[in-house]
């Protein structure tokens, strides 16, 4: 238990202070004065006042904040602070500072993968066939357990991921399969056949298989420093569309909503990383950077994404939206995320697992 809130702690310090810190470092290169920057909510704990701001860590650690100057459109702002009022800044400024939390959780992310990749650099599954399904294809053309795939199709092949996708691409027409047996050479000529299988959110699809498993034998690959950036691009960038696949298909109803987590899941996913080693938190970490990022974005008010809607509007319009509008839809938005904090905990709960 104690793993499990040290963890959840770091995971969310690290989260929240990028994430704000993004709002502030940009809101201070337009000249946006800053009150308060939180790491945390409740009762200040302690903390330095610099300048005009309040850097300060509160009582609740699950969450965080930066106050700025004039933040609030109704807000009463003496003359002398007009020029640091965040309300008073062009729409095109108050986007760009809403925006930069959600895009610094996303550069926390790649900046992690990036240092990852090049530290310990990448593994991928190897082609060795690890098990044959009975009446199927492969057992039928003479495929067996150890053999490599060093080809399909004439195409070489160095990993399990090209072997699926070859195979699924294949339209269910015969393909020759070249493998490694023992010191021979040999080649087969099987033909996929169409069959139920699930995909990676457990949805039954139909997709052309001929019968093998991977050994699971994982191979090592360094990477150049240029070569980690452009993968923990590409995977920051997969994080990110699984995440939005998950919610379209939740909304759905193709994915259990019993799968949504709060804090008590993401503390007991955060303890199991961290008893795996420092590395796969740092991993858990960059993950949960993405989510918060893509949550962010969601066009809910007092979410990033709500508000970015708002400042949208009032870019076209040339005005802002009105104040009763406004509050209306912050109210609806705040009051959807009371009723998702209260069935993710209820989720949480009633999984009867352990902190």
């Amino acid at each position: 238990m104690t793993t499990n809130i040290i963890a959840l702690i770091i995971v969310l310090g690290v989260l929240v202070f990028f994430h704000e810190f993004g709002h502030f470092i940009v809101a201070r290169f337009f000249g946006v004065g800053v009150e308060k920057f939180s790491l945390g909510f409740g009762p200040r704990l302690f903390g330095k006042t610099v300048g005009m701001t309040d850097y300060r860590v509160s009582a609740i650690p699950l969450g965080g904040y930066v106050k700025m100057v004039g933040e609030e459109p109704n807000a009463e702002i003496a003359d002398d602070m007009i020029p640091f009022s965040f309300t008073h800044k062009s729409v095109y400024k108050r986007m760009a500072i809403v925006i930069a939390g959600p895009l610094f959780n996303v550069i926390l992310a790649i900046l992690i993968f990036w240092g990852l990749f090049t530290f310990y650099g990448a593994y991928e599954q190897d082609t060795v066939i690890g098990k044959v399904a009975p009446d199927s294809a492969a057992l039928s053309a003479g495929l067996q357990a150890k053999d490599r795939i060093l080809s399909i199709g004439g195409k070489s092949i160095g990993t399990w991921a090209e072997i699926s996708d070859t195979i699924k691409n294949s339209g269910g027409n015969a393909i020759e399969i070249k493998v490694k047996r023992g010191s021979e050479n040999l080649a087969f000529q099987v033909k996929p056949l169409l069959k139920k299988s699930k995909n990676e959110f457990g949805e039954e699809v139909d997709r052309y298989l001929i019968g093998v498993e991977s050994s699971g034998n994982m191979i090592p690959k360094e990477l150049s420093a240029g070569s980690a950036f452009t993968e923990s691009v590409k995977q920051t960038w997969q994080v990110a569309e699984v995440t939005v696949l998950s919610m379209v298909k939740m909304i759905q109803g193709k994915i259990s909503k019993k799968e949504l987590g709060g804090p008590i899941m993401i503390a007991q996913m955060a303890g199991a990383q961290a008893r795996q080693g420092i590395a796969n938190l740092i991993w858990f970490i960059a993950i949960i950077s993405v989510n918060l990022a893509v949550l962010n974005i969601l066009p809910i008010p007092v979410l990033d994404g709500g508000h970015l809607v708002f400042f949208t509007i009032e870019a076209i319009k040339g005005s802002p939206v009105s104040e009763n509008a406004r509050m209306t839809a912050q109210q609806i938005g705040m009051l959807l995320l009371l009723l998702l904090m209260v069935f993710v905990f209820y989720n949480d709960l009633t999984r009867n697992v352990p902190m």
